[in-house]
């Protein structure tokens, strides 16, 4: 089964806390990116890779093979600038894989789950984790200068994290996502695009240590999944 690779990464990261945006930190000898970009690389399923980038970034070089293509605002309009560079070359039952730049930690096991299990299912699916620990509704409406208070323990059951990679029809993708733009929304993630379009994305359980960098202490974490992997 082969696929395409979309890979948003126009975000400037300002939690990250550098002028520099997060996917072009160094991590292990490489960079973020790079990292997230190794298992679709190394895989001759993926037909092409077309990474979205921020306007005017030079911060990274791409490695051969990947196409870049100018992202927007927001995560979904860089994603469907994405799609609109594969337009000619994809055809629209096509399968579609989009990855977070910021996930250098995907492992060649889930990626393996998620093409078998999302490539049986009529819509596609993506990874996810069961959420694991307490959630609790708070009230913040003191303001962020003061600490939030608790109002509610919220019900955990059947709550999960969403990851990336998250696997869809290209027509069926670009259909949900221009529509969801057409009526003023920005789907947090390519599900929430095909949830507002009707769909029922499969979940496909993956691994807590696909984590996503979000702040500099992120990188540690990922650190050391990475030379835990190398070393077994």
């Amino acid at each position: 089964m082969n696929y395409w690779l979309v890979m948003p990464a126009a975000g400037t990261g300002r939690r990250f806390g550098t002028e520099l945006p997060k996917q072009y930190a160094p991590l292990e000898g490489r960079t973020v990116i790079d990292w997230a970009l190794s298992s679709f690389l190394a895989d001759a399923r993926c037909a092409q890779i077309i990474v979205a980038l921020g306007t005017d970034d030079g911060s990274w070089t791409p490695p051969a093979g990947v196409r870049t293509t100018t992202g927007g605002a927001q995560r979904s309009q860089s994603v469907r600038a994405g799609l609109a560079a594969l337009e000619g070359s994809a055809r629209a039952a096509d399968w579609v894989l989009v990855h977070d730049a910021a996930r250098p930690c995907l492992s060649a096991q889930d990626l393996e789950r998620l093409l078998a299990g999302a490539g049986q299912h009529p819509v596609g699916g993506l990874l996810g984790v069961r959420y694991a620990d307490t959630l609790k509704r708070a009230d913040e409406s003191r303001g962020d200068a003061q600490p939030a208070q608790v109002l509610r323990t919220e019900e955990r059951r059947g709550l999960w994290r969403a990851l990336t990679p998250q696997m869809f029809r290209y027509g069926a993708l670009c259909a949900a996502l221009d529509a969801a733009h057409a009526a003023g929304r920005f789907p947090s993630d390519e599900a929430q695009a095909m949830e507002w379009a009707g769909a029922a994305p499969l979940l496909i359980e993956g691994a807590a240590s696909n984590l996503k960098v979000t702040a500099a202490e992120d990188l540690l974490l990922a650190a050391a999944v990475l030379r835990a992997r190398r070393a077994a």
